[in-house]
């Protein structure tokens, strides 16, 4: 009630941001479109990369996929979910594992910009209390959230609602929070660099707008992705985020203005709302969450709308811009000079006091505490990178040549985004503390960096993999058995190194570089602000009319303010890379290509290892290799089975049987809903579990025996127990010994067990027929 009183004060003031934000966007749209022609027209000549990039990475993979329990918050029960991560970064939950093979629509997908994940109820109840002020549950009050297991996993989220989720074990937890991590990373790597006028533009309207508002520095809500969450149709009333489409993920400016928004309406709310909720105080916090996400998604709506509004204009107007930029393209950069001019003869000289007083003495230490876990994080990505390689070929050596180079070579080709094997590199970017700095310099927070430099990590990797497997790939035909294949693997591995090195040294230093200025520049605007912001309107009369559109006094003003620590910076990152133990290249060393044609064959037919030399005798139909590369051509499949309480999941995948029909009303559920319910099963799960038999193999990996009751796999069907191929120095991280699954139950839940709509099915559950585990030429080997 509270809510709809409030809808038409909240457009109002959305209205009012949003007025404000786009004039500013207006006059940067500008700016940004004269610096992406002149930077066309001029170019830069930074250092050439010596690695290949790969252009598209992911297409149609799968991250990950696996089983795990999801709080409902509307019946307040927790359910079994099966989770698939697919090439987007998003999460989709289904209501199982049959509903994701059938290509039934999911429960759920969730956007994961902007939230943090939590593994301890503690943390969240903590985030929690603090989100409404004075609303704290009396001691002995049940708190807002109970867990059924020891290893929660929660998606926290300022303005969003937020999602729960558990496990059975540490390792599970540990596993998932990777794959978590990963998502939320990936979707608050923001900008696409592909967008060289939106893009900057977007960017620079949002800082100039915060700055005027007196806020500095970074921001962590500068994130989001092309989808944004709203309520799935299927599920009315139940009030579940999905996003609005299933497309690739990255920065859209209308959900970071949402954040924008909310920033701004968030304290009033708290003080208009929370003094009239009513209840116990766990149902106080409650309420407030889920009124924070409504307004969230009505702020996201009208902030689609107006945005939108405001770029189609831009567009529209671009080509009468965009010929004018071109046929004075001289005189704007001498009108410009000519105003830079004026303004550094004024604000130099304050500049280079402040940055000598407070900026220059803490240079040194900012840049150490930011190489340091780079420059290990960077290390450790080497070392991963050698390390499988150098197994890869031990294995070759151990047994056999181009049949087991093409198996490992498959797994190889996505390691950059295996979220667990990553895992020892993005985790070194966690020891990032600038402690005293942080206050002085008015850093909010340092995640900014640490998922920057994490990013730079995954796309070095990739990098670094993709330049081999295009190097070993070119020399495959001219290998004479195996011996050369290993001393050929081993010869292209050292070539790589180097390659990598260089790069490596380069990414970091305008990573160091940027950071810098990220820390630096928003300090002195605020220290400068009193005595030059109020004086720059005088030097507007200086810009001619007709390139008002492309030259702005705030701008220039920002550039020089630039120009004045920049020197300081550069000569900090220089004297830094002579120190041996950051492992970096001196600005002098310029390696020359030693591949001129290397960049060409990057530019090739993506290599497909499993086709070129899978040694098929007859090609899939189209419908069919795209049914298979949505579930099958995986990066990492879940390789622990189904869970216990999904037992008699499995029978029901046998081709060509029947469809489930409804379940008897008196049947007993295929999984639980209560925490006791979900306690009980767990503990006659550990009670009841038996030990595989497994033969070990000469390069440490274990063969399972054939589980008698296993159904027979279907092509276009992930397999639950396969073969894992792992190295002596290198077992898969996390993998356990699937239990088979035993039990012919097909129970599916009804409305009233979920809280949810189900769409009925009609036919009847089939009883699996006993087969071998035999792997056809089809098979997914599922390693974590």
């Amino acid at each position: 009630h509270c809510l709809t009183q409030l809808c038409s004060p909240l457009a109002e003031k959305t209205g009012k941001v949003l007025g404000e934000f786009c004039r500013c966007y207006k006059e940067q749209y500008g700016v940004a479109l004269f610096n992406s022609v002149r930077y066309e027209i001029e170019g830069n000549g930074g250092p050439q990369a010596q690695l290949l990039h790969r252009k598209v990475p992911l297409e149609d993979h799968v991250i990950y996929s696996g089983n795990l329990f999801q709080y409902i918050e509307e019946n307040k029960k927790w359910r079994n979910r099966f989770c698939v991560v697919p090439h987007n970064y998003g999460l989709v939950l289904y209501e199982n594992k049959l509903a994701y093979e059938r290509d039934l629509s999911p429960r759920v997908l969730v956007n994961s910009a902007g939230y943090k994940i939590l593994t301890s109820v503690d943390q969240y109840l903590e985030l929690v209390n603090s989100s409404l002020p004075g609303v704290m549950p009396k001691s002995g009050q049940s708190p807002i959230l109970k867990c059924p297991t020891d290893f929660p996993l929660i998606l926290w989220h300022p303005y969003a609602r937020h999602y729960y989720f558990c496990v059975m074990t540490g390792k599970e937890q540990e596993k998932w929070r990777a794959v978590f991590q990963d998502c939320v990373r990936h979707c608050n790597n923001g900008i696409s660099e592909d967008s060289k006028v939106e893009a900057p533009a977007f960017t620079d309207a949002v800082r100039m707008y915060r700055q005027s508002k007196e806020q500095y520095g970074t921001w962590d809500m500068l994130c989001g992705n092309e989808t944004q969450v709203r309520t799935c149709p299927s599920q009315a009333g139940v009030g579940v985020g999905v996003p609005a489409e299933q497309g690739p993920q990255s920065l859209l400016p209308s959900q970071v203005l949402s954040n924008l928004v909310m920033e701004e309406l968030l304290p009033e709310l708290r003080t208009t709302i929370g003094p009239r909720l009513k209840g116990k105080a766990q149902e106080r916090q409650r309420t407030w969450i889920q009124i924070s996400d409504a307004i969230y998604r009505m702020v996201y709506e009208q902030t689609k709308a107006q945005y939108d509004a405001v770029m189609a204009k831009c567009e529209q107007e671009r080509p009468q811009m965009e010929s004018t930029i071109r046929t004075d393209m001289d005189q704007i950069i001498t009108s410009k000079e000519h105003l830079a001019s004026k303004i550094r003869a004024f604000v130099l000289p304050k500049a280079e006091i402040c940055v000598r007083n407070h900026v220059q003495p803490y240079i040194s230490s900012i840049l150490e505490a930011l190489m340091t876990p780079t420059s290990q994080g960077f290390a450790e990505v080497r070392e991963v990178f050698f390390k499988e390689v150098t197994d890869m070929n031990m294995n070759i050596v151990n047994e056999g040549g181009l049949e087991k180079l093409v198996e490992y070579m498959e797994k190889l080709s996505h390691l950059a985004f295996h979220p667990v094997k990553m895992q020892s590199c993005y985790e070194k970017m966690d020891q990032l503390k600038l402690e005293g700095l942080q206050q002085r310099f008015d850093v909010s927070s340092t995640s900014v960096f640490k998922q920057r430099a994490q990013i730079h990590m995954r796309q070095q990797m990739d990098d670094a993999v993709f330049t081999f497997e295009t190097l070993l790939h070119q020399e495959l035909g001219k290998l004479q058995g195996k011996d050369d294949l290993c001393k050929s693997i081993q010869r292209i591995l050292e070539r790589v190194l180097k390659k990598y090195d260089y790069d490596s040294s380069t990414v970091r230093k305008k990573f160091f570089r940027e950071a810098l200025l990220q820390i630096t520049i928003p300090f002195l605007l605020k220290k400068l602000a009193p005595t030059c912001k109020g004086e720059l309107a005088k030097f507007q009369e200086l810009i001619f009319e007709d390139f008002a559109s492309f030259i702005l006094v705030e701008n220039t003003y920002e550039e020089v303010v630039l120009q004045s620590v920049m020197k300081d910076i550069m000569q900090a990152v220089k004297e830094a890379a002579v120190q041996r133990k950051h492992n970096l290249y001196r600005d002098s060393m310029v390696m020359h290509n030693s591949d001129p044609n290397l960049h060409l064959l990057g530019e090739g037919i993506p290599i497909d290892w499993g086709e070129e030399y899978s040694g098929q005798p007859e090609a899939e139909p189209d419908t069919d290799k795209r049914r298979r590369a949505k579930q099958v051509v995986s990066v990492i499949q879940d390789d622990e089975g189904v869970l216990p309480y999904e037992v008699g999941a499995e029978a029901l995948l046998q081709p060509g049987s029947p469809e489930p029909r409804e379940p008897d009303p008196g049947a007993p559920p295929s999984s639980p809903d209560g925490v006791e319910e979900i306690r009980e099963v767990l503990a006659k799960e550990s009670l009841g579990d038996g030990i595989e038999a497994e033969e070990q193999l000469m390069n440490g990996s274990s063969v399972q025996h054939a589980a008698p009751a296993s159904p027979k796999p279907r092509a276009d069907v992930p397999l639950e127990a396969k073969v894992p191929h792992d190295t002596p120095a290198s077992p898969a991280p996390g993998a356990e010994t699937p239990s088979p699954s035993t039990g012919t139950a097909c129970h599916q839940p009804s409305d009233k067990e979920t809280g949810e709509e189900v769409a009925p099915t009609g036919g009847e559950c089939s009883t699996p027929q006993p087969t071998s585990t035999t792997e056809s030429s089809e098979g997914v080997q599922t390693e974590f």
